[in-house]
């Protein structure tokens, strides 16, 4: 039997599967990841700060103006849309089989696909908000901008709802995540490395069986899965997906 046909039939029996995905399901889309070889770590070296520090609450702070100039740079890709795995993964909820998408992406690319519970760990680049009146705010507000983005009521910052590095997760988003991993059938692993906590640690919520982890490199949760497959999240999801659906 092929990994397409053993997750397929996993799929096919699942009532309240969730799926926890990271920057490989994004890749795929034309969003570049961050740790690969072509990934934004790399390609965004050798610069006059590391991107860690480009992407941080102090830089946010503290230099504003390069923050923003980074950040449309780099983390906001409006002409990417949906790939195969996001469509399967609406596809799926829409037919009963999943409960839930846990994301540690920021693009809104799984609602654009259609699902409908999706659990933003690190939050999303189209939401936007004012420091100073708290007033909502679309990506355009920060994409079509210069310099840095200020509020037309109050003149306060414009500051996107993800998460920098040296911010905490947002608790009520985990606990959620939480909750839909610990009451999961199934649980299925895709595009991600395993390497970026506290958000890794959720498989440790996953009570149930199986575990199917499928990312292009090994991940150090491969030993504990019951079905690894080292390919394609778009091309398995995908093909799986019309298996268990009747549709191939």
């Amino acid at each position: 039997m092929s990994v397409v046909d053993e997750l397929s039939s996993i799929l096919a029996g699942a009532s309240r599967a969730v799926f926890f995905g990271g920057a490989g399901v994004s890749t795929e889309s034309g969003i570049p990841d961050f740790r690969s070889a072509t990934g934004l770590y790399t390609t965004h070296a050798g610069g006059a700060y590391p991107p860690e520090y480009m992407l941080s609450h102090s830089c946010w702070r503290d230099r504003p103006e390069d923050f923003y100039e980074f950040y449309r740079a780099t983390m906001l890709h409006p002409e990417a849309r949906p790939n195969a795995a996001h469509t399967a993964l609406a596809r799926l909820e829409a037919a009963g089989r999943l409960a839930a998408v846990v994301t540690q992406n920021i693009d809104g690319l799984h609602q654009m696909a259609g699902s409908r519970t999706v659990h933003e760990v690190h939050g999303s680049v189209l939401r936007n908000h004012c420091t100073g009146c708290g007033r909502s705010y679309p990506v355009e507000a920060i994409a079509d901008s210069t310099g840095v983005p200020r509020c037309d009521d109050c003149g306060g910052i414009i500051k996107p709802e993800v998460v920098l590095y040296e911010e905490g997760l947002d608790m009520d988003v985990m606990a959620a995540a939480v909750e839909a991993i610990g009451r999961a059938d199934v649980l299925i692993v895709g595009g991600t490395s395993l390497n970026v906590y506290p958000a890794a640690g959720l498989l440790d919520y996953f009570r149930g069986e199986p575990l199917v982890l499928v990312n292009k490199s090994a991940t150090p949760a491969d030993r504990r899965a019951d079905l690894v497959v080292h390919d394609s999240i778009g091309a398995v999801l995908g093909a799986a997906t019309d298996e268990a659906l009747g549709e191939a």
